[in-house]
């Protein structure tokens, strides 16, 4: 069973507030782009059915009160247990982020820039679309930051399943980035995680695990307000990236300070915002 949890990160460190009802959006919408997505890769998805996993949960001991039963409501999910591929499976549709900074300072030979490994025309700018969607994964860090691999370097960290984990990550990315075009959005990047189970003869099986195509595995842009050339807003934490910027004397170490009730409230209208318009509705109010 896993549980997305309020709690939120920036710069590395987690602040002491929660963001009200960011583990619903991030749970809720992963079941979403789960059951839509099936039919392209497996995914390690049971049941998010509260009641299921209330009787999966008893029946394993536990002893579920009142409360117990209303934190984890919309929070949670009953998964296949999986051997998990050691990388950030990252797919990039636009040049930002990481990627952009790694793009300007990469040397250009014959017009193109070599993007950690992949050719890439030169003279683009901030958040441009890339001619085709790249794979670029990272390390998988217990502690500290993930470091971008280059392309020869994936087959080291995952053997055989690199070329399979290329072409499914390149391939949900590209209809989900179709999905939420028809929805004025763009999806300008997205990580995603993958492991294996057995399958049905004993032959390993590549199945699509963790959370899926969240604003905080995603980085999701407004197609009305798109301009390339510079930063995009984002439907993510900015808010809170924002105010922590502007607080004098906080070195991006923990403790982190404390946030304003304002700073709060329009983090947690960002991630509704993100599941109201990939999903179409509101998010439903917690049981």
């Amino acid at each position: 069973m896993l549980v997305a949890s309020d709690r939120i990160s920036a710069f590395d460190v987690v602040m002491q507030e929660g963001i009200p009802d960011k583990g619903r959006v991030l749970t809720q919408l992963s079941v979403f782009w789960f059951e839509r997505t099936g039919h392209l890769l497996p995914n390690h998805l049971i049941t998010a059915d509260d009641r299921e996993i209330g009787d999966h949960l008893i029946a394993a001991g536990a002893s579920l009160d009142a409360d117990v039963r209303r934190q984890l409501a919309g929070r949670c999910v009953l998964c296949r247990r999986t051997t998990p591929l050691p990388i950030e499976a990252v797919v990039r549709g636009y040049l930002s982020g990481s990627g952009w900074k790694e793009y300007r300072s990469a040397p250009v030979a014959n017009g193109s820039v070599d993007l950690w490994g992949v050719a890439l025309p030169a003279g683009l700018r901030e958040s441009d679309r890339l001619p085709s969607p790249v794979f670029t994964p990272t390390t998988k860090a217990a502690a500290g930051h993930d470091e971008p691999m280059h392309q020869n370097e994936i087959a080291a960290y995952i053997g055989d399943w690199a070329e399979p984990v290329r072409d499914a990550a390149i391939t949900l990315y590209a209809w989900a980035r179709d999905f939420a075009a028809a929805r004025d959005i763009l999806l300008a990047d997205t990580k995603f995680e993958f492991g294996t189970v057995a399958g049905p003869d004993g032959t390993p099986q590549l199945l699509l695990i963790d959370e899926a195509l969240t604003p905080d595995s995603s980085r999701f842009w407004d197609a009305q307000t798109y301009t390339p050339g510079g930063p995009q807003p984002s439907f993510d934490k900015q808010p809170l990236r924002d105010y922590l910027d502007t607080v004098p004397g906080w070195n991006k170490q923990p403790p982190p300070p404390t946030l304003p009730p304002d700073v709060v409230a329009q983090t947690a209208a960002r991630y509704r915002d993100a599941y109201r318009r990939i999903v179409g509705r509101d998010l439903p109010p917690a049981e």
